[in-house]
């Protein structure tokens, strides 16, 4: 009994240690180092100690730093608009949004009387309150659709120079 009991026993204690592998550093011919257990995947491979911690991550790709040819856009090159060019552009949108801003206001003012011809109907197959909120909702919402159009655009008209 005794030496059944041993021979799992060595088996188990040797099985680690086969599943062990050697690791490798190999550095190809961009200098880029990779880790691994197969020796024949790079010409500069040199076999590490199994104690020394090995990541298993890449490191980042170093990138050479890009030359920009001469006359490439950068961001100190961009063309520049004459102040008098801006000016004329800018009263142009400002003309565009406030044309905008009027239509919005004429479409809150008929969007608020629809709301109010509808609050002042009341049907008769309506005597749950919900379904009158439920009728009146896309009223309210179209209101308040033109309501944010219109701070929007006033925002953006004061954002002008």
């Amino acid at each position: 009994m005794r030496t059944s009991t041993l021979l799992p026993l060595a088996l188990l204690v040797l099985l680690p240690s086969a599943a062990q592998a050697d690791i490798f550093k190999c550095t190809d011919a961009d200098g880029r180092i990779t880790y691994t257990n197969d020796r024949s995947l790079g010409r500069g491979c040199v076999r590490l100690e199994s104690d020394l911690p090995v990541s298993s991550v890449p490191a980042p790709v170093r990138r050479p730093a890009a030359t920009t040819p001469q006359g490439s856009s950068s961001p100190g090159a961009f063309p520049r608009v004459s102040p008098a060019d801006q000016r004329s552009r800018d009263d142009a949108r400002r003309e565009v949004l406030s044309n905008e801003l009027a239509g919005e206001e004429s479409a809150l003012a008929e969007a608020e009387k629809a709301l109010a011809e509808q609050e002042s109907i009341r049907h008769g197959d309506e005597r749950n309150y919900q379904k009158v909120l439920d009728r009146l909702q896309p009223f309210k919402d179209k209101v308040e659709l033109h309501k944010r159009n219109i701070e929007a655009l006033r925002r953006e008209i004061s954002g002008l120079r």
